[in-house]
């Protein structure tokens, strides 16, 4: 695929330390690995990093990026990462999924981003691509479902409702004409750069202890980290998305069962691990327990991450990504056994184990 032009001098990132962030900065100064290249002409790229947190990428990489030190939840902040950044294109990635506390769901995701979107109304950003989620839309009715653009919102839990005001607000910027908005729903995505807990997940697989719920066919949508910055990128670049949203996600959902079977696999036959072939099988009903103990503790303020993830392993949430294919020309070029191919390729590259 050709370099993207996206058609501004400057680019801004928020969360430019976390999983998707990083990627983006990556894709931005250097191009998608499968790309010719990076975007032309070569933006000034700007990032917002949580105090005392750094730059992922390369030195020689890191030195094209201007880094902002601050936090989304302060307007001052904000203000500075979009300071004399008239006609730039800002990428919102921040976001808080397992949070210390249910408040912060509020506080960082919708609260943050009115102050970014305000932040760049009044610096003169020219369009805003914000990352959203599946969760406002909660789970398929039935297997073969699958959520578009024109689904309606039935959010799970307190992320997905957060989410879902994260996208009301982003539209109330762009209904009142004061800035151009870019929704990206993007699902579990996956890949490089990954934080603890995927590679927990990976560890889990090889020693046998990947719950697995009921039949493990439930449909679970993911994407490759890099095809959700094309995604992202193509959101920037196509004067035809203003305003608009888009699913990006793989070409096909996928099982947790494959997905285990996959990672399995690879650690196998191309990193020299030695698996245990074994799951912890559970009954359908126990995500069932851990979505009641769930839902119990998000009402009174708590969360607890296993049991939110248990909660939701008996569960289809697969979308289409058609929209986005037809209006942008999005095509997912990684899918499942390449993307987890360069996923663990990336942890022992960089830790040496699992």
């Amino acid at each position: 695929m050709a370099p993207f032009e996206l058609a501004a001098d400057r680019i801004l990132v928020t969360g430019g330390s976390g999983w998707l962030g990083t990627a983006l900065l990556q894709a931005l100064v250097a191009g998608l690995p499968d790309d010719d290249g990076p975007p032309t002409p070569p933006p000034e790229l700007r990032a917002l990093l949580f105090p005392n947190e750094s730059l992922r990428l390369r030195e020689e990489l890191a030195n094209r990026v201007d880094v902002v030190s601050g936090d989304i939840r302060s307007r001052d902040d904000c203000n500075r990462l979009c300071e004399g950044a008239a006609g730039s294109v800002l990428f919102h990635t921040a976001g808080v999924i397992h949070p210390a506390r249910i408040r912060d769901f509020h506080d960082v995701n919708v609260r943050g981003t009115r102050n970014v979107l305000e932040a760049a109304v009044e610096a003169g950003v020219r369009r805003a691509v914000i990352v959203s989620s599946n969760s406002p839309f909660g789970s398929n009715p039935h297997p073969d479902h699958r959520f578009d653009e024109e689904s309606p919102y039935n959010p799970y839990m307190q992320y997905g409702r957060s989410k879902m005001h994260m996208e009301q607000t982003a539209r109330q910027f762009r209904d009142d004409g004061s800035l151009e908005v870019v929704i990206v729903r993007a699902p579990w995505f996956y890949g490089p750069f990954q934080p603890a807990r995927q590679t927990l997940f990976f560890r889990m697989i090889r020693d046998g202890r990947a719950p697995l719920v009921g039949d493990g066919e439930w449909c679970r949508s993911m994407t490759y980290v890099d095809n959700l910055c094309q995604g992202l990128l193509l959101a920037a670049a196509s004067e035809r998305a203003g305003g608009e949203t888009y699913w990006i996600a793989d070409a096909r959902p996928y099982s947790m069962r494959e997905v285990i079977d996959v990672v399995e696999h690879l650690l196998e036959s191309e990193f020299d691990q030695c698996c245990s072939h074994k799951r912890m099988r559970l009954p359908g009903f126990a995500s069932d327990v851990a979505r009641a103990a769930d839902w119990t503790l998000q009402r009174v303020g708590l969360y607890n991450q296993k049991i939110h993830v248990l909660s939701e392993m008996n569960l289809s949430i697969a979308c289409s990504i058609r929209k986005a294919r037809d209006e942008l020309g999005y095509e997912p070029r990684i899918a499942l056994e390449e993307g987890m191919r360069r996923s663990l390729a990336y942890v022992f590259d960089t830790q040496g184990e699992l």
